[in-house]
Parts: structure tokens; sequence; C-alpha cells
């Protein structure tokens, strides 16, 4: 069966997909026409109905849950592991409903955290997540919500933590934080849906196996990282509930799309 197939090209991604798409494993018949593309664009996708088979920020599971599966493996959920609320300068908590806010993008689960945390704060300007920084650091923006290995650099830039988006889910809900899942279109069939799940189970157990060893796909694809910055970024993103989400991961992703139907009201 050939699938068109959607990813970041960020590490924890390629890590997951990788011994899927380069045949390292047994795929079962699949074959696949691979997109690798910022968070935000894979989003702005599903609403349209364009992949198959697609990584997307939970906070957009609402606008596209008649279309769209979730599988129980591939996904980003964790504790820890959060985005982050940086600035320049020490910015009073109370004050960030009135500051200009970079957020990497309007169906991003890190502006939902955001949305949750700060439902006062309105103006926001998307950008895509790797220019966030450069945009706090020149003064375009007042503060910025920073995902993926921005967690990593932004401090070696002197810049400041305001709040720990992730961090304040945690102590509110108790829950861990529901960043990303694999997506999959309800009209495949229920059984080659069931199989692609196990088979991206299978893709991520292969690169564990080999792990700390990164392959050329992981790293060709995050060439602005060094080796060290590409391992923390799997260290933080890639764990249990990549393998399966469970009845924990699952009960986050609920508790999330309850918090954001309340946003929105």
């Amino acid at each position: 069966m050939h699938l068109t197939l959607g990813f970041s090209p960020c590490p924890n991604d390629t890590f997951i997909f990788d011994a899927m798409v380069n045949n390292k494993i047994d795929t079962n018949g699949f074959t696949f026409d691979t997109n690798l593309e910022d968070v935000e664009t894979l989003n702005n996708w599903a609403i349209q109905g364009k992949l198959d088979v697609t990584k997307l920020s939970f906070a957009v599971y609402l606008k596209v849950r008649d279309q769209y599966e979730l599988l129980n493996s591939g996904s980003a959920l964790g504790r820890g592991c959060g985005p982050l609320l940086i600035s320049r300068e020490e910015i009073p908590l109370e004050d960030i409903k009135n500051k200009t806010i970079a957020i990497p993008g309007e169906n991003t689960t890190a502006n939902l955290l955001f949305s949750i945390a700060f439902p006062e704060a309105k103006n926001k300007k998307i950008m895509v997540f790797s220019e966030i920084e450069n945009a706090v650091l020149n003064g375009d923006v007042d503060a910025g919500v920073i995902i993926h290995e921005n967690r990593f650099t932004y401090q070696l830039k002197g810049l400041k933590k305001l709040m720990d988006m992730g961090e304040y889910w945690e102590q509110t809900t108790g829950n861990p934080i529901p960043l990303g899942g694999i997506f999959i279109k309800k009209d495949i069939p229920a059984e080659k849906r069931a199989e692609l799940d196990k088979l991206i189970h299978s893709s991520l157990q292969h690169s564990f196996s080999v792990y700390p060893e990164l392959s050329s796909y992981i790293t060709s694809h995050a060439q602005e990282m060094d080796e060290k910055v590409m391992r923390q970024h799997i260290d933080l993103y890639v764990n249990d509930f990549s393998l399966d989400l469970g009845q924990e991961g699952h009960a986050a992703v609920n508790a999330l799309m309850t918090a954001a139907e309340k946003t929105k009201r």
C-alpha cells in the first residue's frame, strides 16, 4: 500500500521514521511518499486533508478529527519537555498580556499552552519556530514561545526564561504534556491503520537498538545542530509514550482537548 507521509525534519521525527522510510526494516508492503515540513505546515495541510499519515500538533486535533485518527505510536508526549516563554529582559508575568509575543504557528500546541497560561494575551506574531530566538534578540517582539532544539540554545544567546509552559501544564493538570502525534486518515481500512501503527513502533524500536548512533538521515536533516544537541533533542522528545501512548498518554491528550475547547469559548 502506498501512502503519503508527513513529519518534521527535527531529530525526534527522523529518529522515529528513519527505519521504515529507508527500508531498514520490513515494511510489510507499505511504501511512502515522504514530506518533511515544519509542523505548522503539516497542521495546515491536515486541515486540507492533504496527507494520508502525518505528524500534527495535538492542538489541531479538534479541527481534523472528522478526517484523522490518532495512532498509538510516534507521539511526542512527556514531562519536562514543554515550550518555553523567553525574552531579552525580565518581564513580570502580569505584563505579558500587553506584550507582543512570537508564536511558532497558530495551530501549534505551543500556542495552545501559551493561551491556556495567558488567556488575555492577544498580540501574537506568527513565525517559523527557528526564527523566534533572533526576533526576540533583535527586539522585533517582546517575548517568544520556543520549541524543539531552541530549548537547548536560548541561554547561549543570553535570553531569559520567563515561564516553562509544560511545567505550568503539569502543575495545573497533573498530566504529561501532549505536544504532537501521528495521525492517519480514517478512510484507510482499519486493518491497514493497525498495521501501520505497528510498523511505526518497529521503526522506533530499530532506532533505539542502535542509539546513541545517529544515522546520516537524522544528521542530514538537522544541519544546524551538533550531534550533542541532536541527542538532547531525541532524549527529551522520544520516550516510552512514543512507543505507545497507553492509558496515561490518551488521558493527557483528552485533557488537552478539553482545555482547547474552553479556550475557544
